[in-house]
């Protein structure tokens, strides 16, 4: 059943309307808890800024309490809550813990992404439950919502771990918050366009889930897992099989007195590739999240690396200190992204046009012990026969030439760039 179908399902059955203020900030003074009234809602409002409610808007439902203290307030026996044991593949303990020290980020759609096979969403609610002309305030909810991601280099599959955590409940007296309900719901989708022929993503069995609040609670995480089937190796024959697709989750919330929460659509999203690229990517297979950010990061005191790393930081901040010179020169890479070239004849012409260009400056080298380096790097579309002049070359050491372009394939390679993917470069001090 897919979202819109249990949105509507849940509407017939609601016994009476309300709707569900989201806020976001909440501080007021403490009084006893009772039917809070304003006349300033319209009929229906759903989602409200907390910063332009008025102070008064949370009167009476500013002590919400942790949910299992509610239930036993209510005579519901204690239930074990699930154990702390890690239900999710890799170190995920590890990555909720990054995701917390993160918390701008991982609070967006797309939550924090640690890498392009690492993602992160921590994203908290504070919901008030209101009727339906908005002038009545039934409860307050309050909870985190956790997905945790896992792309994989060596396998055509995506695992997410979703929950709901830290649930936290107000209600005035007439309101039965253990009735409460929460629900996610994810839909994924195919971007044909860009993908190869045929491209193909299987759903895990189940998609949805919808529970009391009792029951996130107890149990608040749940597994789904993605796969892109495969025809077998085929990128000799110039086909990687690359499969862009989106994964996305719907939040829904409501109780026997208030209308679904309806305005949860697209609270989470999440954009993979699924490929097999061969060799030119590491292992012949794989999927990343392509919204990750990749840097190629080098240090102007690494003894190995710092004649290279002190190139691109000249050509980056210093241009006019480099080759070709002229007035107004730029160079890509810290702002601007810098896109992979996998093709070995147009990596040969950048190289070649480059070794030019050093010859024009500095005559014969050989034998100096000396090579032209350049940057941007002769393995991306911005490499010096682009056309634009946006690139410069430098005599440099020999083997910290050599290792600095190892240490640019060791980023190609761990994680899965592909020709057009992109990345930038840092260089410290």
């Amino acid at each position: 059943m897919n979202i819109r179908t249990s949105l509507v399902r849940l509407a017939r059955v609601t016994a009476a309307t309300a709707a569900l203020t989201l806020l976001t900030v909440a501080t007021s003074t403490a009084t006893p808890a009772a039917p809070i009234t304003n006349d300033r809602a319209p009929e229906g409002t759903a989602f409200v800024d907390a910063s332009s409610l008025p102070a008064g808007e949370l009167r009476g439902l500013d002590q919400p309490i942790p949910y299992a203290q509610y239930a036993r307030s209510h005579g519901l026996k204690s239930v074990s809550r699930q154990a702390s044991a890690d239900p999710a593949p890799g170190d995920q303990q590890d990555l909720r813990q990054q995701c917390a020290n993160h918390a701008a980020q991982a609070k967006t759609t797309t939550g924090w992404l640690k890498s392009r096979f690492e993602s992160c969403q921590k994203r908290p609610f504070d919901l008030v439950l209101r009727d339906i002309r908005g002038t009545t305030s039934l409860g307050r909810l309050k909870f985190d919502q956790w997905v945790i991601g896992f792309a994989y280099d060596g396998s055509r599959r995506v695992d997410y771990v979703a929950s709901i955590e830290n649930i936290w409940v107000q209600a005035i007296p007439t309101e039965d918050a253990t009735k409460w309900r929460v629900g996610q719901h994810f839909h994924h989708s195919v971007n044909a366009s860009d993908s190869d022929a045929d491209p193909q993503v299987t759903a895990p069995q189940t998609v949805n889930r919808e529970e009391l609040l009792g029951v996130w609670d107890t149990k608040p995480h749940w597994s789904l897992t993605y796969v892109s089937p495969d025809k077998g190796s085929l990128f000799s024959q110039g086909n990687q099989q690359r499969v862009f697709s989106t994964a996305a989750m719907d939040l829904s919330a409501g109780s026997p007195n208030s209308a679904p929460f309806t305005e949860g659509s697209n609270v989470f999203n999440s954009s993979v590739r699924y490929d097999y690229a061969g060799p030119v990517a590491g292992k012949h297979k794989g999927t990343v999240f392509t919204k990750a950010r990749v840097e190629l990061v080098m240090s102007q005191k690494d003894p190995a690396v710092n004649e290279s790393a002190t190139h691109i930081y000249d050509a980056l901040n210093r241009p006019e200190r480099t080759f070709p010179s002229w007035p107004g020169k730029n160079v890509p890479g810290a702002k601007e992204p810098l896109r992979r070239v996998v093709d070995p004849k147009k990596i040969d012409e950048n190289r070649q046009k480059s070794i030019q260009e050093c010859k024009k400056v500095w005559g014969d080298y050989s034998g100096s012990g000396l090579e032209c380096d350049e940057y941007p790097f002769a393995s991306t579309k911005e490499g010096s026969t682009k056309g634009d002049n946006r690139f410069s070359v430098r005599l440099i050491d020999g083997p910290d030439n050599r290792k600095g372009g190892e240490r640019l394939n060791e980023i190609y390679t761990l994680n899965r760039m592909l020709d057009g993917d992109p990345f930038y470069v840092k260089i410290t001090n």
